[in-house]
């Protein structure tokens, strides 16, 4: 960097402007300024954003605004454990360390909705108790939650009133519960610690182990969990930050993926909307969590759109936005450190399966459901084990369709990224000059050389393998000062994806050997 000043009508350069040239008596200057040196631009750094509820017992106090939140334990005191909020956390930053690890984990409460219910069931146990033993509790799919289990010590002798208050203490025991209970003498009352139709998806049964002891179980659901909160004022909050993931915990409710996609908008090459639009370009993907055998019937509806990515856990007794979560640690971790890769071939790492998960285990059925927009699941060494993660877009006639899997759209995601770093240290704020000029000022551009800037950027592209083929992107490359204001540089450039390995397909020959005569 060259500095200059006018002496005399001379232009005077110099390499340091720590002293100002004007100065005359004996000192000593040193001036640090920032430089950069990078030969590639770094990934799209990942933000996660959750949308969810808090609990019952914390909306009187509940603080609405964004808020980075980076542990269970802290999503627990200010949202409530057992909420939502509390739940997604806990998957995607577990007690054991490890999770999402430095990605910046932000929560946009939502305030209860009007009129909204919780979930109430009711655990009847009838009998007295033949012997010693311990039956289990599963609420939502899991016996316990991080090491603590809902245990009901059982007694030879213990009555019905006996077990209830032991079933009430099992469940108050363990602080994470989505449940809180209370008991009379003939039955336990178990309440959703949250009101809203999320709570609905809250199922409890009983696990015996096969040995009864003389107690039978009957479970019922006395209250349905309803209302869904709008997420209008969050997503308002999002501003210039670029969330790059959003967990939606309310499933597949229409409005609210409405919402979503509202907000989000679609990347028309005529007319782009919401955070694809071309002064803001900062879009996410909406990591939806479904439970439903096969939930390509919510997405097949939305083939022009980009926004929702469904999580599957089919027949899963576990919560939809624990399916949500689980994604969201394989792909947030994927997309913040190999971009270039899919979350295919890994596996939910928390979330309850079942002895059957319906439809998608068939591969002929997991191909229509992916080809109707909806990711899929395989069950594998009892876990879910994710097949393919794509967005709702397919759109008729488009073959492939271009934002159907989530990985391609964060290629694309990381190729603006590191495009508008360029941007900003080699185009934003600099004096525009023309290509034959001879310039020795500081801070210009010249066309030709922010053609060769993207150059480069093609090579370091390819070289991370999110496209191929440097030479196509850089035959593309045009950069033209515009006709009609001096103060705009135009440019323009394509790029082919890299692809990923989905199907392998091999056909060998075989034959036998025969003697010759």
């Amino acid at each position: 960097m060259h500095f200059f000043v006018v002496y005399n009508s001379k232009i005077i350069y110099m390499d340091s402007d720590a002293v100002g040239s004007e100065r005359i008596s004996r000192i000593v200057g040193y001036k640090i300024i920032k430089g950069d040196f990078a030969q590639v631009t770094p990934n799209l750094p990942q933000r996660i954003a959750i949308l969810a509820e808090a609990n019952t017992a914390q909306q009187a106090t509940l603080d609405l605004a964004a808020k980075e939140i980076t542990s269970a334990q802290q999503a627990g005191t200010l949202y409530g454990y057992g909420s939502p909020i509390y739940h997604i956390m806990r998957i995607l930053r577990p007690l054991a360390g490890g999770g999402i690890g430095g990605i910046p984990t932000v929560v946009y409460p939502q305030a209860v909705a009007l009129a909204a219910a919780a979930k109430v069931l009711t655990v009847t146990p009838v009998g007295v108790a033949t012997g010693n033993g311990t039956h289990t509790l599963i609420i939502s799919g899991r016996a316990g939650i991080d090491g603590t289990f809902y245990n009901i010590n059982i007694l030879k002798d213990d009555t019905t009133a006996d077990i209830t208050a032991k079933i009430a203490d099992a469940i108050n025991a363990v602080t994470g519960c989505p449940v809180l209970a209370t008991e009379t003498d003939y039955e336990a009352t178990l309440t959703s610690k949250w009101k809203g139709l999320t709570a609905d998806d809250i199922s409890v049964t009983v696990d015996t182990d096969d040995n009864d002891l003389g107690i039978t179980y009957a479970v019922n659901s006395t209250q349905s969990g309803s209302a869904t909160p709008s997420i209008s004022a969050a997503l308002a909050l999002f501003g210039t930050n670029w969330n790059t993931i959003v967990v939606n915990s309310y499933g597949t409710v229409t409005s609210i993926l409405d919402t979503l996609e509202a907000f989000n908008g679609i990347p028309d090459p005529n007319n782009p909307t919401g955070r694809y639009s071309g002064i803001i370009m900062k879009p996410f993907i909406a990591l939806t969590g479904s439970v439903a055998d096969d939930p390509s019937s919510v997405t097949d509806s939305r083939k022009d759109e980009v926004t929702i990515a469904i999580c599957p856990a089919p027949l899963s007794a576990g919560l939809p936005f624990e399916a949500a979560a689980n994604e969201t640690l394989l792909f947030g971790r994927q997309a913040q450190d190999n971009p270039h890769l899919d979350t295919a071939g890994r596996s939910y790492p928390d979330m309850p399966t079942p002895i059957s998960i319906g439809s998608m285990t068939d591969y002929d059925n997991r191909d229509a459901i992916v080809k109707k927009g909806c990711s899929t699941v395989d069950l594998v060494n009892e876990k879910y084990q994710v097949q393919d993660f794509v967005t709702t877009y397919h759109p008729v006639g488009e073959t492939p369709p271009q934002f159907r899997y989530s990985r391609n759209l964060m290629i694309d995601f990381n190729i603006r990224f590191g495009y508008y770093l360029l941007e900003l240290i080699n185009v934003v704020d600099h004096a525009i000059a023309a290509d034959e000029d001879t310039v020795s000022a500081q801070k210009i551009i010249k066309p030709k050389q922010w053609k060769q800037i993207i150059d480069k950027y093609a090579e370091s592209l390819s070289k991370k393998a999110l496209t191929v083929t440097p030479a196509f992107m850089q035959d593309s490359i045009t950069v033209v000062i515009s006709t009609t204001n001096p103060d705009r540089l135009e440019t323009f450039f394509r790029y082919k994806r890299s692809g990923f390995a989905r199907i392998a397909s091999t056909t060998a020959e075989a034959g036998f050997n025969f003697g010759t005569t």
